[in-house]
């Protein structure tokens, strides 16, 4: 059985001048990555501010995503396989 591997993930979320800012960065040992993600209150609507941590964090863990599966592409192509985006999906789709 392969070893488990655990990344530990930092997620900050704070607010700037009416902007809900998040920060999500893993510890993978290796990878220097950070996500970011912000949400802003449309001032005709009223401010709940759980609605603006929850998008400003999840934006930046889509950001995150997206620069993970970046970085994995460039890692498979460096290996002379061909990159995800032009094979056909194998697996659970993405």
């Amino acid at each position: 059985m392969p070893p488990t591997v655990e990344w530990r993930v930092r997620l900050r979320l704070f607010e700037d001048e009416g902007t809900t800012k998040a920060r999500v960065v893993p510890d993978t040992g290796t990878t220097a990555l950070t996500g970011r993600g912000v949400a802003h209150c449309n001032p005709a609507d009223t401010n709940v501010p759980e609605i603006g941590d929850e998008l400003a964090a999840g934006r930046a863990m889509r950001d995150l995503a997206q620069k993970l599966l970046d970085a994995a592409e460039r890692d498979i192509e460096g290996m002379g396989a061909m990159a995800l985006s032009t094979r056909q999906a194998v697996g659970w789709p993405v």
